[in-house]
């Protein structure tokens, strides 16, 4: 019989579980990690048709595998962006650190994405095979932690391709993004790092609410829905 357990702390985990794995993955896909150096009329990174410019600056944007810039032809229209995969297949990735970083994050974000998933489901079942499911999805998420800092530190490394430099300007080298900016995706991936850390220590309190003395009483006097603050 599956009794159903609802604590604060096991609802929180659950929700901030859920939280971090969407984040991480908006963030990876997102071309906003690199806002590139204003652009005028006719000056786009992309080259523009004859006669055709911008009708006033911008700033293109970079990401790991993706990008944003001016459309040329259209003007007169609030989206005039063109936002889309620069590489058609993993090899075109403007820097091998960057491919790292694509493998490394999809990595992390996977298992947060399973986690999430698992989450849902421990209202019902808190252990498997005699193991908490909260200890295994805690030390998972502390293991997709370690694969998000690794990517989040390569990542830097690349910026002294030639993509980089074309969006940055020709001061771009590793570590120094030149006339670019860090985007907003660059830091939601740092947050949900540190979020991916406080879900794996904060697992711990949700396996300790469902397994209190209070929950085991509930379910000897025979309840099946268990709510506890």
């Amino acid at each position: 019989m599956c009794h159903v357990i609802v604590t604060c702390r096991s609802m929180l985990w659950t929700l901030l579980s859920i939280v971090v794995a969407f984040a991480e993955l908006i963030a990876f896909m997102s071309a906003d990690w690199l806002i590139g150096k204003a652009r005028s009329r006719g000056g786009g990174v992309e080259p523009a048709g004859p006669g055709v410019g911008s009708p006033e600056p911008y700033h293109p944007t970079l990401g790991i595998y993706s990008r944003c810039i001016r459309n040329p032809g259209v003007q007169h229209f609030q989206r005039d962006t063109l936002c889309g995969p620069y590489a058609e297949s993993f090899g075109e990735i403007a820097s091998g650190f960057w491919q790292a970083t694509a493998i490394f994050l999809a990595v992390g974000i996977f298992i947060l994405c399973m986690v999430a998933l698992v989450s849902v489901f421990t209202m019902c079942v808190q252990s498997i095979m005699k193991k908490s499911i909260f200890n295994v999805c805690g030390l998972l998420q502390g293991i997709a932690g370690l694969f998000l800092i690794l990517g989040l530190i390569l990542y830097p490394a690349g910026w002294g391709c030639q993509k980089a430099i074309d969006y940055c300007g020709h001061y771009a080298s590793a570590y120094k993004p030149g006339d670019c900016s860090l985007g907003w995706a660059f830091y939601t991936a740092i947050g949900g790092t540190v979020l991916t850390f406080i879900c794996a220590v904060f697992s711990a309190q949700a396996e300790i609410a469902t397994s209190s003395d209070k929950v085991q009483e509930e379910i000897e006097e025979g309840k099946n829905l268990i709510c506890l603050l």
